[in-house]
């Protein structure tokens, strides 16, 4: 179990390293650095926070994407055909699957955090 969620948590980080690298350094100009921002460098909570956004997000697309696909193949689309409808569906359910085993280990690292004695 610890395997696949570190196998997730580095496919978010690649994913968060390729949205970085497509934007270029927007920080650098100023336009998009967020007010909280210390030396062009931002704190680690809105980065794990917009790593997850984005992980949220790609679920969602994933999800959008495979009903978009079925319905095609259901009205009869030549280019929607029955394999692809099947990956997509599976990509999306194991996308979901994967997002709520994140969740489920960072509720229990919270439920820990809050139980330990002060």
């Amino acid at each position: 179990m610890t395997d696949a969620i570190s196998s997730i948590l580095s496919q978010i980080r690649s994913h968060e390293m390729r949205t970085q690298g497509a934007l270029g350094n927007v920080g650098a100009a100023g336009d998009a650095a967020p007010s909280n921002a210390v030396g062009g460098v931002q704190p680690a909570a809105s980065n794990f926070q917009q790593t997850l956004s984005n992980a949220i997000d790609g679920v969602s697309k994933a999800q959008n994407d495979a009903g978009a696909l079925q319905q095609a193949f259901e009205i009869g689309d030549p280019r929607a055909d029955l394999a692809r409808v099947m990956v997509a569906m599976q990509h999306s359910q194991v996308a979901f699957k994967a997002a709520v085993e994140v969740r489920n280990r960072l509720v229990q690292a919270y439920q820990e955090v809050m139980n330990m004695p002060i």
